[in-house]
C-alpha cells in the first residue's frame, strides 16, 4: 500500500509545527482537491511523478470554475509547503511547484459614490442648522469638489483658502504643497460658513475649538454617507475616488486629474478610469454587430 503523503504531512504540521485545526483543515481541503485532480488525469500519477504542467492545468481549471486568484494563491501555498516537506525528506526528487507562478490578482477597484448619490447628499439631505451641520456639509462638499486627502483637509487653515481666486493651498505627502482650484458652490459655502462662524487657525474645527483629527473626519463622513448609500466603504477616501471618477467621466484629462490629486505617478491615477472603460464596454456591446 502506497504511503499517504498528505496525511503524513498534516500529522507533521500538527505535531511538530503546532498548526491549528482550522489551518490543517484548509490545507487538507486544498491538497486533497489537487490529488483528485491529478488522479483524474491519469490514475498512475503520484506526488513524485507530477510535473509543473499538471499544476498549471489545475490552476486554469480552478480559475475557470470561478475560484478567485486569492484563493488559488492560498492553495498553491499549501502545495508549496507540502513539496518543501517531501523534498527535505527526499520523498520526491524534484519540486514541480518551484516553476509555477501565482496567478495575478486583479487590482481592487476603488469604491465611489454615484453622482445621483452625491446630489442627494448635498442637495436633499437636511443638515442641522448649527455649527456641526454646516461644518459637516462643508467637509463633504470640500472632499467632493477638490478630491483632497483627509490628512490634507484637517491640515487646512482659514488662510489657505483664497476665496476671491477660488483656490486652496494644500500640503500633501512629504510636505509637498499644491494649489487646488474650486468652484462657485464651494466658495459660497466657505464664505457663508466663515461669516456665520468667524475664526482663524484651523479651517475645520471641533465644536469647542481646536483642529479636527483624521479620526473625527472619518466618523463624520461615515455617518453622513450612511444616509445615501449602503456600501461598506464610507470613508473620506471614497469621496476622493468619487471626485476622480466624476472628473474623468465628464471628460477631464488624466494628467490634469493627476495634478489635482497630487499623485506623483500617472499609473496611480489610471485606476480611476475603470468606470469610463465600463461605460465604453457597454456602448461597444450595444453598438457593434459582432460584439
Amino acid at each position: 500500500m502506497k504511503e499517504d503523503y498528505v496525511a503524513r504531512f498534516l500529522d507533521y504540521l500538527a505535531a511538530e509545527r503546532g498548526y491549528s485545526p482550522l489551518t490543517l483543515k484548509a490545507y487538507a481541503t486544498d491538497l486533497r482537491a489537487f490529488e483528485i485532480f491529478f488522479k483524474s488525469l491519469d490514475d498512475g500519477l503520484t506526488w513524485a511523478t507530477i510535473d509543473s504542467d499538471v499544476i498549471r492545468g489545475w490552476i486554469v481549471s480552478r480559475l475557470d470554475e470561478g475560484t478567485s486568484a486569492r484563493s488559488m494563491q492560498r492553495s498553491l501555498s499549501a502545495l508549496r509547503s507540502l513539496y518543501r516537506y517531501l523534498t527535505k525528506l527526499d520523498l520526491v526528487k524534484t519540486n514541480p511547484v518551484a516553476l509555477v507562478e501565482n496567478p495575478k490578482m486583479k487590482p481592487s477597484l476603488p469604491a465611489f459614490l454615484k453622482e445621483t448619490e452625491m446630489d442627494r447628499l448635498l442637495d436633499e439631505v437636511e443638515y442641522e442648522d448649527n455649527f456641526v451641520g454646516e461644518r459637516d456639509r462643508l467637509i463633504l462638499l470640500t472632499f467632493y469638489t477638490t478630491g483632497i486627502r483627509v490628512s490634507e483637509l484637517v491640515g487646512l487653515d482659514t488662510s489657505d483658502a483664497d476665496l476671491s481666486a477660488g483656490e486652496i493651498k494644500v500640503t500633501g505627502k512629504r510636505n509637498k504643497q499644491r494649489i487646488v482650484p474650486f468652484g462657485a458652490e464651494l466658495r459660497e459655502a466657505l464664505e457663508g460658513f466663515l461669516d456665520r462662524y468667524p475664526h482663524d487657525g484651523p479651517l475645520f474645527q471641533k465644536t469647542k475649538g481646536g483642529r479636527l483629527h483624521t479620526s473625527d473626519v472619518y466618523a463624520i463622513v461615515h455617518k453622513r454617507l450612511s444616509v445615501v448609500t449602503t456600501q461598506k466603504k464610507r470613508s473620506p477616501h471614497v469621496l476622493r475616488h468619487t471626485f476622480a471618477t466624476v472628473m474623468l467621466n465628464n471628460g477631464a484629462d488624466l494628467r490634469a486629474v493627476q495634478e489635482l490629486l497630487g499623485h506623483e505617478s500617472l499609473a496611480t491615477t489610471q485606476v480611476y478610469t475603470h468606470t469610463s472603460l465600463e461605460d465604453l464596454k457597454k456602448i461597444y456591446e450595444q453598438a457593434h454587430p459582432r460584439a
